[in-house]
């Protein structure tokens, strides 16, 4: 082996130049450098993260309820509604020139006249309309709080293909209060009425107090039925002067 200082016989720098080649060449682990070990494992996340994007089920959007007086769904031109203090029509009309009344979901009549005396909430709706199905749990609610102070809610189910399928809706939400099917829409077209849903709000005395087109919260159905709930009685011919 030649010696150091030599010639033919390798420098120290050279040498330590070769030593480190070679640590270069065995790598970190085994045979392999730092930087094929990176890429290796950034490859293999980079899979991971698709493979899990691809097999998550992607989560349903949120429903979006609808806001209370914007979800009107009209159905015809607007027209001149009741006007608040006037009378409530009864609750008839025509159909090809006969008298058509309001029936009850077991066929019986239903009469305004009848519920004089009691602050009466109307709603015009349909099964099919989406804001009318949002709001019906709040009108069972709200019916619910103030049934015992003689609050009356009448829903009218109009444009329906039968009543078997109104009397599953009230069932599928347990209502309470009436249902009357507007088989003709006769009392739809006699309440001036062009979108659902429609409500119509009625004092002790049968006069309209407040009419409201689109669905409401429980907070806005309060705030209506506050002057038909707490009006004070009118007084009786004896007592009047």
């Amino acid at each position: 082996m030649p010696e150091p200082g030599r010639p033919g016989a390798p420098s120290p720098t050279a040498a330590a130049s070769a030593s480190q080649t070679h640590d270069a060449q065995r790598g970190l682990v085994g045979p392999f450098t730092g930087r094929q070990i990176f890429v290796a494992i950034a490859s293999v996340g980079l899979v991971a993260i698709v493979v899990g994007a691809l097999t998550t089920p992607l989560a349903p959007a949120a429903p979006v309820a609808p806001q209370p007086g914007a979800s009107f769904q009209p159905f015809a031109r607007p027209v001149a509604g009741l006007a608040p203090g006037a009378p409530a029509p009864e609750l008839e009309g025509t159909d090809a020139g006969r008298r058509v009344t309001l029936t009850g979901l077991d066929g019986r009549t239903i009469s305004l006249a009848a519920l004089r005396g009691r602050p009466v909430w109307i709603n015009f709706f349909a099964t099919w309309c989406p804001p009318c199905q949002s709001e019906t749990p709040t009108i069972e609610q709200v019916y619910e709080t103030h049934r015992a102070e003689g609050l009356a809610v009448i829903g009218i189910s109009v444009q329906e293909s039968s009543v078997a399928d109104v009397a599953a809706y009230a069932r599928t939400y347990g209502l309470q209060y009436t249902i009357g099917f507007d088989a003709t829409s006769a009392i739809y077209r006699a309440y001036h009425v062009y979108g659902l849903p429609t409500q119509v709000f009625v004092d002790r005395q049968g006069i309209v107090r407040q009419v409201w087109n689109g669905p409401l919260s429980d907070l806005e159905a309060e705030q209506m039925l506050a002057p038909i709930l707490y009006q004070a009685p009118a007084p009786s011919p004896s007592t009047s002067r």
